[in-house]
């Protein structure tokens, strides 16, 4: 059973990351963000972009018109940290 659970979790993971790559590749061509792809897209990765966002914003590295969002990088790096510590403890743990 834990296996299964440390699969799923994996494959969500990869899921959130192809999104994220997907949204950048959006944000990158003239697509209409009015789509329900698109909507649907932005929808689910917000939530952790954007608090990345504000927090690189408020910095003095990624503050005041860098120009260059990279929200997207640390939130693959996030995911995929935090996917293998939770895969770790329920492998671990049989949880």
């Amino acid at each position: 059973m834990s296996v299964i659970l440390a699969q799923s979790i994996y494959m969500l993971s990869r899921i959130f990351y192809l999104l994220i790559l997907i949204r950048c590749i959006i944000s990158w061509l003239p697509i209409n963000r009015n789509n329900p792809l698109v909507k649907l897209c932005y929808t689910l990765t917000e939530p952790i972009l954007a608090p990345i966002r504000r927090l690189f914003n408020n910095s003095p590295i990624g503050g005041a018109g860098m120009g260059i969002d990279f929200s997207p990088v640390v939130a693959i790096i996030l995911v995929d940290v935090v996917c293998r510590l939770i895969i770790m403890a329920v492998l671990k743990y049989g949880i």
